[in-house]
């Protein structure tokens, strides 16, 4: 669990599960997580055959280094468990449980993916978990959401349906969603998961989806989830550190590695002790760093 704590959730791309060209090409772009869509964006009529198509894709298609999730229908839907069943079958990541608002409906389908676990020998706790907070309920539920299974890897915000609950809708401020982020993120933090923020449809307003994920950052969600891959980039972008702050956690490590070479368990910097939480920001600012192509596996900054 610590490989699925540490990975880069940055972006979180949306692929209907029913679009055989996205699908296929889903891996070109580089989002950190891919999620293959069967509920919201797939038909009643085409349920079963983007079931099928995603499967498939699974068993045939490199998605690279990506973490594959899937979004399944609910559970009270007649597609719920066929969903599960084909989806552990074919060895995804994460399943991700649309408008949950208990943690009783984690628990139950932890237990579900459990058996189909074992009914296609699958490695036990090797598919992970995720809830969809979509409703008044579920972020008032978030903590105990969270909090539901140790195979749980984040929680994400479904803006449109909570707004609807709401009986509002989305404003360029953003001020209708502020108690569901600020929920959403501390009980993913509490819970030692990842926290994703709502999508931003709107592919005409750059400014408005920058001025959005600047916002979600300096909260301080993993990421956000997308609906087209030209927004992979613009949230890289904000998401990528500073030069000073490269520098700074280069500084950090470095004295940490110097305070280990001496035998020493305290290291400082500038007089100041460095306490676990430094040492973690600092080591998150070199992943990020690296993953920015900013610099390399060994702190060097590459030529731009």
């Amino acid at each position: 669990m610590v490989a699925e704590q540490e990975r880069l959730r940055r972006t979180m791309m949306f692929v209907p599960g029913n679009n055989p060209s996205m699908v296929k090409d889903a891996g070109i772009y580089g989002a950190d997580s891919i999620m293959f869509d069967l509920e919201d964006a797939v038909s009643l009529a085409e349920k079963d055959a983007a079931r099928n198509l995603v499967y498939e894709a699974l068993q045939t298609q490199d998605y690279g280094t990506a973490e594959l999730v899937v979004r399944i229908n609910g559970a009270d839907t007649n597609f719920y468990t066929n969903d599960i069943k084909a989806m552990v079958k074919a060895g995804i990541d994460v399943i991700r449980l649309p408008k949950t608002e208990s943690a009783a409906m984690i628990q139950q389908l932890e237990q579900d993916v459990l058996a189909a676990e074992k009914e296609f020998g699958r490695p036990i706790g090797s598919t992970h978990l995720m809830a969809a907070i979509e409703s008044a309920k579920g972020v008032l539920n978030a903590p105990a959401i969270a909090a539901a299974s140790s195979r749980m890897i984040g929680i994400a915000l479904s803006a449109e349906d909570y707004t609807t609950d709401m009986k509002t809708h989305r404003y360029p401020d953003g001020a209708e969603l502020e108690f569901a982020r600020n929920m959403v993120l501390h009980a993913a933090r509490a819970a030692g998961i990842a926290a994703f923020d709502t999508v931003f449809t709107d592919m005409n307003d750059t400014e408005g989806f920058y001025r959005e994920t600047r916002y979600i950052h300096q909260l301080g969600f993993d990421g956000k989830s997308l609906v087209n891959p030209r927004q992979i980039p613009m949230v890289n972008q904000v998401y990528a550190p500073t030069h000073s702050e490269i520098d700074h956690a280069k500084s950090v490590l470095q004295a940490i590695q110097q305070a280990h070479a001496q035998g020493s368990g305290v290291a400082a910097l500038d007089g100041q002790m460095i306490d676990r939480p430094v040492a973690l920001r600092a080591q998150r600012v070199m992943k990020l760093a690296q993953a920015s192509h900013i610099v390399d596996e060994e702190g060097n900054y590459l030529e731009k």
